[in-house]
């Protein structure tokens, strides 16, 4: 069975402003490329189809790839924050 997957208020907030939803940050962690972050954290990206305009600046973007930092702890995995990059 999978941890349960909590978000961070500080991850949260970088979700809305750069535009990633719950849903995605979720298919990242469980599937997308992981590898270490720093101190002890994970990191994990994968790329999404986009083909919107974007809510950071405004431009058309074919693909967005999401990047999720978190700690797997005993009990759940917890998002400490999100990065969205838009190609």
């Amino acid at each position: 069975m999978d941890k349960p997957i909590r978000f961070t208020n500080h991850a949260r907030e970088r979700m809305v402003l750069r535009g990633a939803s719950m849903d995605e940050v979720v298919v990242v962690v469980r599937k997308g490329t992981k590898r270490e972050a720093k101190r002890s954290k994970l990191q994990s990206q994968l790329t999404f189809p986009f083909g919107n305009i974007s809510p950071v600046n405004g431009k058309w973007y074919q693909n967005k790839t999401v990047e999720a930092v978190y700690a797997d702890e005993e009990n759940a995995i917890v998002i400490l924050s999100v990065k969205v990059y838009y190609h």
